[in-house]
């Protein structure tokens, strides 16, 4: 018989750390609305939440290692928005954010949600923070707690 391995959705004993941005905080204070309403649907406690500001996408990676890096977290999730202009900024800090963020990551073995919007116009930022194409805040927060109980359960099975 195949043996199947899933994470379940459902954020009980998990502690979570929510880094947002202040940069573009019309779209990111969404994006959190939606990740903290999903995790608390799926049964987080809110003492658990640690909410932390940091100044832009560039510096989302450094806060979220340094996170997951001090032993405190099972997940976390990360949120943002990088609008693009008319210089190529926005190439070297969607890039770098999105780089830095798996690093994190894959460095820690703490899941790092991904809720970071590179996107051509605020009209699509807004778009993807809860007005016409879902809240990525939610889905971030919702694939890194399904991460996290997945990897709980391998590492479990790891152990016996």
């Amino acid at each position: 018989m195949t043996k199947r391995v899933e994470g379940h959705l459902s954020a009980q004993g998990l502690k979570i750390g929510v880094v947002t941005t202040r940069w573009n905080e019309i779209v990111t204070d969404r994006l959190l609305a939606g990740a903290l309403d999903c995790l608390k649907m799926l049964g987080a406690n809110e003492d658990h939440i640690t909410v932390v500001r940091c100044p832009g996408a560039f510096e989302l990676p450094v806060v979220l290692k340094e996170l997951a890096s001090s032993g405190e977290y099972n997940v976390l999730v990360a949120l943002g928005a990088v609008i693009r202009g008319e210089t190529p900024h926005f190439d070297y800090v969607a890039g770098e954010a999105a780089s830095g963020i798996s690093r994190a990551a894959y460095d820690t073995g703490i899941p790092c949600g991904f809720g970071l919007l590179t996107v051509n116009s605020p009209e699509q930022a807004m778009d993807r923070a809860g007005t016409k194409s879902g809240n990525k805040g939610w889905e971030a927060a919702q694939a890194a707690v399904e991460t996290a109980t997945l990897l709980k359960t391998i590492r479990g099975q790891a152990g016996t």
